[in-house]
């Protein structure tokens, strides 16, 4: 099957990215949000992103209005059905995913081929809300989607080859490189990922050393461009408490644990940069300031 028509459902800032990005690579994009405010908003943060791309020199701004000729807002998931992929990329929670892909089920046809930008859950518990588990994969890409060169393609047991070997693919032509995963919570990097972020935490929480020096040691030791204490705040504290709690529930294993540091500052809200406070003070966002634990 050749991909001509893509959906996203979610014009957040995963879903915006997602989008750009497969506009970008030419295929006409239809990206459904709930609202039309939240339509609105995506698409003027996808104009921002291209408009600072016309800037750089990165493209023309004929490439520009190409782009944004092939994409389309939408609120009704009812103009998704003529897709020929559909990649999710709404909250991470299983039972609206489940939701949302059984409603997409029973208006594509059964050729569309749907794929879940999760980044903890398992495909196949999302796909058996469907009755096309062989035309299911998981396109987990990064933040920021048009800058981040990784997508991982994540095939269940139930996926046909076929269709997996088209998504691989997909990713390639998005301008990604296209690893290859299996259905196991975390897939590859978060496997790897989370329990080094965690470890952090419970490094700082054992006084092993400060936030600025923890962060240095990987940065400087390590060639890591940010501190694990720095990408914590970036992705969102409340974000990796959350995806810890899947794996934890999984693999019941120490190391994919929160600490009780990190449940402390989410109750508090401190949630990273998002929130203005995380284990740096972003009051002044051009000069952070680590705090004191």
């Amino acid at each position: 099957m050749a991909i001509q028509r893509v959906g996203v459902v979610g014009c957040g800032l995963m879903g915006s990215g997602i989008a750009q990005v497969v506009a970008a690579a030419g295929f006409e994009t239809t990206v459904r949000e709930v609202n039309a405010e939240l339509v609105e908003k995506g698409l003027k943060g996808i104009e921002k992103n291209l408009n600072r791309l016309v800037e750089k020199g990165t493209i023309t701004d004929a490439a520009k209005g190409q782009i944004r000729s092939r994409l389309k807002g939408t609120t009704s998931i009812d103009d998704l059905k003529g897709c020929d992929v559909i990649v999710e990329a709404i909250i991470e929670q299983l039972p609206a995913k489940r939701e949302l892909f059984s409603a997409l089920d029973k208006i594509c046809p059964p050729a569309t081929i749907f794929a879940s930008n999760t980044s903890s859950l398992t495909i196949t518990e999302i796909a058996t809300a469907t009755k096309r588990p062989e035309r299911f994969v998981g396109l987990h890409f990064f933040n920021p989607v048009p800058v981040m060169k990784l997508v991982e393609v994540v095939r269940t047991i139930a996926t046909d080859p076929a269709v997996y070997e088209e998504m691989v693919a997909f990713g390639v032509k998005l301008g990604k490189t296209a690893v290859r995963a299996n259905d196991s919570t975390g897939f590859i990097v978060n496997r790897l990922l989370v329990p080094y972020l965690l470890d952090a935490i419970r490094a700082l929480e054992e006084g092993v050393g400060s936030i600025e020096d923890i962060d240095n040691s990987m940065k400087l030791g390590c060639g890591h461009p940010m501190g694990p204490l720095t990408l914590l705040d970036f992705v969102g504290l409340d974000t990796t408490y959350y995806i810890s709690q899947i794996m934890f529930d999984e693999f019941k294993e120490r190391r994919f644990a929160a600490p009780p540091l990190l449940k402390r500052m989410v109750l508090a809200g401190w949630n990273g940069r998002k929130s203005g406070r995380g284990f740096y003070d972003y009051s002044d966002p051009a000069n952070p300031k680590a705090l004191k634990f």
